[in-house]
């Protein structure tokens, strides 16, 4: 099972690293701005999960922490 929390840590980590903050990137990814919030209670849907890998450029297996490693296998 997937633990949101766990996800919304690896985005936070993920904006941290790269200087944009979050707000920006929720809009930049069509997702609102209290999804992160709302991770606490409840995973969002795969295309908002799917639209921040893509804003990253990391996969969404990492997001979900089944994998550490970032990388998009293609």
């Amino acid at each position: 099972m997937y633990n949101p929390q766990e996800t919304a840590e690896r985005i936070r980590v993920l904006c941290s690293a790269n200087n944009v903050s979050e707000n920006k990137m929720l809009q930049a990814s069509d997702a609102g701005v209290r999804t992160l919030q709302n991770m606490k209670t409840s995973m969002p849907s795969c295309d908002k999960i799917a639209k921040i890998a893509d804003y990253f450029n990391v996969s969404v297996d990492y997001l979900l922490g089944r994998t550490d490693n970032p990388e998009i296998n293609r």
